[in-house]
């Protein structure tokens, strides 16, 4: 099955200011920050790469105007470089209404030949990361008391086994857990806490880091006998993002065709 045409914007987040982290480059979190400036938001981007967001930043300042883009290098492991992203949205915007913490790190080894230090770097940046993030725009959420929505990246690794996995699985079962108690503190204050949990989605960097032969395999599992596009993915963000999703908190939706 061929990938489905591109969907138009339709003004889903006009007006909201939006932080996302991990949205330099081509995978989901680039994917989020094109769909969200063409639904009508403002965003604020995060990402490791200096170089690289720079890039983007100019690239999408250029494409949807300067007064709707920007942002700084932010490595989520640092909570100095996390609260300046959020200062930033803060002074540029006076404010935000939606996070999507999108950053993520994997690998592969097996469990027995994984070193503390590969372990250590997956949990930190996936879900310790995500927890600083969720912490610093909850804080700054509650104080401006106007509510807010949080979107969380998981994967449906966090329900489902694979081989070489066991980090990157625990760090995104530990993503959902997290966003299901976290939305329980939020939802008094009016903030809703999701999660998206993407089966196979192709980019550059996936197709770098993962064998051919696995993704294959991968790709074999999918019911449309295919690779989701990033962009199917954002889409899920952005129905999450709005307010057609108001009655949901605490929730993980799979993105995902895999077969039972």
């Amino acid at each position: 099955m061929d990938a489905p045409t591109y969907v138009p914007g339709h003004g889903l987040l006009a007006g909201r200011t939006a932080v996302i982290t991990a949205a330099a480059g081509a995978g989901i979190g680039g994917a989020t920050a094109r769909r969200f400036l063409e639904e009508g938001a403002r965003i604020v981007i995060g990402d490791a790469h200096p170089r690289r967001t720079k890039e983007t930043v100019e690239a999408l300042a250029g494409e949807f105007g300067a007064d709707r883009v920007d942002g700084t290098s932010c490595d989520v492991t640092d909570e100095a470089q996390v609260q300046a992203l959020y200062d930033l949205a803060e002074q540029r915007h006076g404010g935000l209404d939606v996070v999507v913490n999108n950053a993520g790190l994997g690998g592969t080894a097996e469990l027995t030949e994984m070193t503390d230090e590969q372990w250590d770097r997956v949990i930190d940046v996936t879900l310790n990361g995500t927890f600083r993030s969720t912490r610093a725009a909850l804080r700054r959420m509650r104080a401006a008391d106007r509510g807010g929505v949080i979107v969380n990246n998981a994967s449906v690794l966090g329900w489902r086994a694979q081989a070489g996995q066991a980090h990157y699985a625990a760090a995104k079962a530990g993503v959902m857990a997290l966003t299901r108690c976290a939305a329980l503190e939020a939802a008094p204050h009016g903030i809703r806490i999701n999660a998206v949990s993407p089966s196979l989605a192709m980019h550059p960097h996936l197709a770098k880091v993962t064998s051919p032969e696995l993704l294959e395999e991968l790709t074999a599992r999918e019911a449309f006998g295919r690779h989701a596009e990033p962009w199917e993915i954002a889409n899920v963000i952005v129905f999450l993002a709005s307010e057609y999703s108001s009655y949901m908190t605490g929730e993980t939706v799979s993105v995902s065709n895999q077969h039972a």
